[in-house]
């Protein structure tokens, strides 16, 4: 924690995790394939990360895409929570959308009501960003029981979506945690303070990893766009809030 605001660091492997926690983080986002915004991370990784320090919830996502969840892949979702309660993390992140953008209400009441039943916390991941009304998505995300929300406020990076970010604050009024996040680092997120009343920040502190080689990008077994946490660049951030 930095002056009171929570910086949550999203991994998607053991080092990622070591580096996060080396650096300062103060929560920390457990998912796997960041480079697509982020999926269900393995039972592996779970156990991992059941020894943090600093609490860890799980990205719950069963597949790349949009957001809008057939019953099967529920289903994957419900059991996927019960994964995440067996392994003693503290919450799950997760969202679903209809086909007009807005949030997925029926679908989200039952994934945290599932979660809340096994004493899990909920986050309301970037599904929102879609949503055409952001104010009207906040005040559905406090109804139906989400402790926070992650957002970019509408927009593609969080420093470029300040206008938006600004009208889930205005709606959530301290009722839940609004906590911005992609695009942000050590160099914007003195704009993003001084703009909102920050409690929590959310960033992936990363760095790209070497191109793979050729003969394993021809065989399709990497598509290239994976990073590496930077504890260097957690503490820049993590110094950064404090200034």
């Amino acid at each position: 924690m930095a002056d009171g605001i929570t910086l949550e660091v999203c991994v998607d492997h053991p080092e990622g995790l070591a580096a996060a926690l080396e650096g300062g983080a103060g929560r920390i986002e457990l998912c796997s394939a960041l480079e697509i915004g982020g999926l269900t991370p393995s039972a592996g990784l779970l156990r991992a990360a059941s020894s943090s320090p600093v609490p860890v919830v799980a990205m719950i996502r069963p597949r790349g895409g949009d957001f809008r969840f057939n019953e099967a892949e529920i289903g994957l979702m419900l059991h996927e929570i019960d994964a995440v309660a067996v392994a003693g993390l503290q919450g799950v992140v997760l969202g679903a959308s209809l086909d007009n953008g807005q949030l997925d209400a029926r679908t989200l009441e039952r994934l945290v009501r599932h979660a809340a039943a096994r004493k899990l916390g909920c986050t309301l991941h970037r599904a929102i960003d879609l949503c055409p009304d952001l104010a009207q998505a906040t005040l559905l995300a406090i109804g139906l029981g989400f402790e926070r929300i992650l957002t970019s406020g509408g927009a593609r990076k969080a420093p470029d979506g300040l206008d938006g970010l600004q009208r889930c604050f205005d709606a959530a009024a301290g009722r839940i945690t609004v906590m911005p996040g992609s695009g942000i680092d050590a160099g914007n997120a003195g704009t993003l303070r001084a703009r909102l009343p920050l409690t929590d920040i959310h960033a992936s502190c990363s760095v790209p990893l070497a191109a793979p080689s050729p003969q394993v990008a021809e065989f399709g077994f990497d598509a290239g766009g994976r990073r590496q946490t930077s504890a260097a660049k957690v503490a820049a951030l993590k110094a950064a809030l404090l200034a």
